[in-house]
């Protein structure tokens, strides 16, 4: 017979109320989603993700993660690889065909233009005077381009990231660099492929990123200090490492302000899913698809055989401190650019950010994945083990492959 919970008396369920009521606000340690904050999907001023009926608490399908325009994009920013000749060409090309043809508003540096190539060009001349300029530092670019074109490696991605510490703009990239692993698009046929992403006919990638506030101890004791941390947009990873000194890297790593261990080694790397398959994966971790919702933490060269990379939720906040028993000070670095001294008492705060890049897919998000990991890292290329002949049929004789031989 089943048997039938009994209900509480009133008596007991008071009680129950005044347990909780007397809990204390540590048992609560968290109001917000292990799974991070919900990534924005407005992207620039009228990029967004096509709405899905079907999603869920605001968490969507990745595949469902569809490029959708809310007006016609009139502007676009160029970002083309610096001190590589074989882009200058293809740059022009497309400036040339989305001033003239397409009629748009078109964002390059002024480095850019100051390649010798640029400049010398007579033809480029008359597109040159209807090209708008900026310098990085100088200009705020948010509100003003509508989706980014980048022609070149991985690199100029990062670099169109750190352009845009809040929304960022749709982004376009071309292979024209070294590895590739984020640029999926050929440049042969730019015009039509283009032209897909401007009628909205495209899948995204929403990438996440990592928002990394540097805190120096002198300022956490001064109480009437008004100046503000900086934050910080990282899309691959943190690296905080020991620098030029002899000596082994101490730090503290706290999760959610709880201490979890103390790392001495030559450092540690704190990445999002696409920086699992940069820095991360050559120093021990897991390759981890960008539409996972987490964050890795990967020791560099540890002084212990137990200390494994780990992967934690995208949610949690992560702390890095220099031990004060720390022989020495630690080096910090943001996506291998703003590389600065941290002291005793300085700490590194990291979680995930709310402003994703989207990136735009050549084909869909898995697709573009798994053709990266077999066309730049080689992933699992390997010889294929032959199969058994008509006298081995039945095990009884050793193929040459199980020796170790190859034939």
């Amino acid at each position: 017979m089943e048997k039938i919970e009994e209900l509480p008396s009133p008596s007991e369920s008071l009680q129950r109320q005044r347990f909780r009521k007397q809990r204390s606000k540590s048992d609560y340690l968290r109001a917000r989603s292990l799974h991070g904050p919900s990534p924005t999907t407005t992207f620039g001023p009228k990029a967004c993700i096509q709405k899905n009926p079907a999603s869920i608490m605001h968490v969507q399908d990745p595949l469902s993660q569809r490029l959708t325009w809310n007006k016609p994009p009139l502007s676009v920013l160029i970002i083309k690889k610096v001190h590589e000749s074989s882009v200058v060409q293809p740059f022009m090309d497309l400036v040339t065909w989305l001033v003239q043809e397409k009629r748009m508003v078109v964002y390059v540096e002024v480095s850019t233009l100051e390649d010798e190539m640029i400049a010398d060009d007579s033809g480029f001349q008359p597109i040159k005077q209807k090209l708008n300029t900026f310098k990085e530092g100088t200009e705020d670019l948010s509100g003003r381009v509508d989706f980014i074109i980048c022609l070149g490696g991985d690199g100029t991605l990062l670099w169109a990231s750190s352009l845009f510490q809040g929304s960022v703009p749709p982004v376009m990239a071309f292979h024209m660099g070294s590895l590739g692993f984020l640029t999926p698009f050929e440049f042969d046929n730019f015009k039509s492929q283009v032209n897909h992403v401007l009628e909205g006919h495209a899948a995204l990638t929403l990438r996440s990123r990592l928002k990394c506030v540097i805190t120096d101890a002198e300022c956490d004791t001064h109480i009437n200090s008004t100046e503000k941390p900086k934050k910080i947009q990282v899309l691959n990873e943190v690296v905080i490492d020991r620098g030029p000194s002899p000596y082994l890297c101490h730090i503290d790593l706290y999760l959610e302000g709880r201490h979890v261990t103390s790392v001495q080694g030559d450092g540690l790397i704190v990445s999002t899913p696409t920086g699992s398959t940069a820095y991360a994966v050559a120093a021990g971790a897991s390759m981890v698809h960008p539409n996972v919702p987490a964050i890795m933490v990967t020791p560099i060269c540890p002084h212990s055989l137990s200390f494994r990379p780990i992967v934690v939720p995208a949610g949690v906040e992560i702390k890095v401190m220099v031990s004060p028993e720390s022989r020495g000070s630690a080096w910090v670095s943001l996506d291998g650019r703003n590389r600065r001294e941290i002291k005793v008492g300085d700490s590194v705060r990291i979680t995930t950010s709310e402003f994703p890049v989207p990136s735009i897919c050549q084909n869909d998000q898995i697709s573009d994945w798994f053709d990266s990991l077999a066309e730049c890292l080689h992933w699992n290329v390997r010889r294929p083990q032959r199969a058994f002949n008509n006298n081995g049929a039945n095990g009884r004789e050793k193929d040459d492959s199980d020796c170790g031989v190859e034939a």
